[in-house]
């Protein structure tokens, strides 16, 4: 083990790993692929949800629950890995992250039914919530600071790369070998992340981390959660009057509201919830919940739709994600420069408006369409408006925040994307009459699906209302009396990363 990494330290008492270095690859290499595990499982689940429902012969109920097991224990407890990597360590939460998450992901593999496989997922995401924001955390920690933001932005786009590959990788493992060699991909992966940390990544943690941490937050936030999408998931089988759901769903409902007391009332809050004070900041966030909620949802039944209805293989559907994949990576960077010109309120109200075009396009698909008449240019019209939205959103986000609080801004957006799709792909299917035992019959689901894609349309349309009603163009920043004059710049302090992020600062904006 190299004599670097085996000293803690914390910003200020080491000069810094240069990203040019031997070392500085070896650290973005393991950041980039403890992250790219998290984000390529997340892509292939979705691609593998058909043939995981036909192996265990379950139903819808059990493939959202599949999917929102994750998403509910890493939005649940986000927040508070970040503070945990601040106060313990970073290398040493983000490596407990990974082991965690590969363990989880072999008893995903070894799954013998549905119920298995869901309590798996759970798990997941507990590995997913330490690791998620300790993976840029440590770069911003760890590299010196003329080249945090290089550092960041290949972060970014190697990250995007892994999930660009996910759907298709996911897709051939599902059609050559099984969905089960989906989740043990991640072993070998989880490996290298390991043995490069141990032995290249220096501790670091942030001297002015809270003493305690917010457990009664993450317990109310966690268990308020599963008691909202219990009651949403199920209500349609036990009945919106069983018992069982309205002790779940007005419990949950309790719970969260208990969360936002003693977020309030803490010294150490785990949400700070003075910064949605400002309108920019609480217009962003209401913009990032109903799109992403409308995106989490419809991209949750759309491989599904491809595969059960137009009869797609697993690999195909995974492939007709890529000019997705592909809009985002060539014009999110150009998307962000027009925000910085004319400033984010247009490319936020046209965005969504974008996206909700390109859901009533996929809504036309069904029995019959062709790839390249119905579903490549419903798939374009819909990447182009998210490359218009998301750059702008997670810009708008981080600026309404003050330098100090960039991380903890970043990371309260990312866990409001989560939550949305959470809730979506719990309650989108039953507002789209899909339920009960015949909604993965292809007639039925495929009416089910048009119905679903109109409403995230409709949300996404009134996404782009929101901001267009919210978000304005933040004033300049005042310059020092004889200072040089220069143009106003919208979103000037993301040129690079913040020199310290407090709190549960660190995690990956939503996109």
């Amino acid at each position: 083990m190299s004599t670097d990494a085996a000293v803690p330290t914390v910003r200020g008492e080491s000069p810094g790993v240069r990203f040019a270095t031997a070392q500085g690859r070896w650290v973005l290499l393991a950041c980039v692929l403890g992250s790219g595990v998290a984000f390529l499982d997340a892509t292939i689940v979705n691609v593998a949800l058909p043939a995981i429902g036909a192996d265990f012969h379950t139903g819808l109920a059990s493939l959202q629950w599949i999917v929102n097991a994750y998403t509910l224990t890493l939005s649940g407890l986000l927040l508070l890995g970040g503070s945990l990597g601040d106060r313990l360590g970073r290398r040493r939460i983000f490596v407990v992250g990974v082991v965690w998450f590969a363990l989880a992901s072999v008893l995903c593999g070894a799954a013998l039914n549905a119920p298995m496989l869901i309590a798996a997922r759970a798990l997941q995401g507990v590995g997913a919530a330490l690791l998620t924001p300790g993976s840029l955390a440590i770069i911003e920690a760890v590299y010196v600071e003329e080249d945090r933001a290089r550092a960041v932005g290949a972060w970014s786009g190697l990250g995007g790369a892994a999930t660009a590959i996910g759907p298709f990788l996911g897709g051939w493992l599902i059609d050559a070998v099984s969905w089960r060699l989906a989740f043990l991909i991640n072993l070998p992966l989880a490996a290298v992340v390991v043995w490069v940390a141990l032995r290249h990544i220096p501790e670091t943690r942030d001297p002015h981390a809270a003493d305690r941490l917010d457990w009664t937050g993450a317990t109310l936030a966690a268990l308020g959660l599963a008691g909202v999408i219990y009651a949403l998931t199920e209500g349609p089988g036990l009945g919106w009057t069983s018992p069982v759901i309205l002790v779940t769903g007005l419990g949950g409902l309790l719970m969260l509201a208990a969360f936002v007391v003693v977020e309030r009332t803490s010294s150490h809050p785990m949400l700070p919830l003075e910064m949605f004070a400002s309108r920019q900041f609480t217009g962003a966030n209401l913009v990032t919940f109903v799109v992403y909620g409308a995106l989490g949802g419809a991209t949750f039944l759309l491989p599904i739709q491809l595969q059960r209805v137009l009869g797609y293989s697993a690999l195909e559907s995974g492939v007709a994600f890529l000019p997705i994949t592909v809009i985002l990576l060539l014009l999110s960077a150009r998307a962000g420069a027009l925000a910085q010109r004319v400033g984010p309120r247009l490319p936020m109200t046209l965005g969504p408006i974008v996206v909700a075009i390109g859901f009533l396009l996929l809504g036309r698909i069904g029995p019959g369409s062709t790839y390249l008449t119905d579903v490549l240019p419903a798939l374009i019209v819909f990447g182009l408006g998210l490359a218009l939205t998301v750059a702008p959103l997670t810009a708008t986000v981080l600026a309404a925040a003050s330098a100090e609080r960039a991380g903890i801004a970043s990371a309260i957006n990312n866990d409001v994307a989560r939550v949305a799709g959470l809730i979506a792909v719990a309650a989108l299917p039953v507002a789209a009459g899909l339920s009960g035992a015949e909604a993965l019959e292809p007639a039925v689901f495929s009416d089910g699906f048009r119905t679903a894609t109109t409403i995230a349309a409709t949300l996404c349309a009134l996404g782009g209302l929101l901001a267009f009603a919210t978000i304005r163009r933040p004033a300049p920043v005042a310059k020092p009396a004889g200072a040089a004059e220069e143009a106003p710049c919208f979103h000037c302090r993301l040129d690079a990363p913040p020199q310290r992020v407090q709190g549960a600062a660190r995690a990956a904006s939503p996109n």
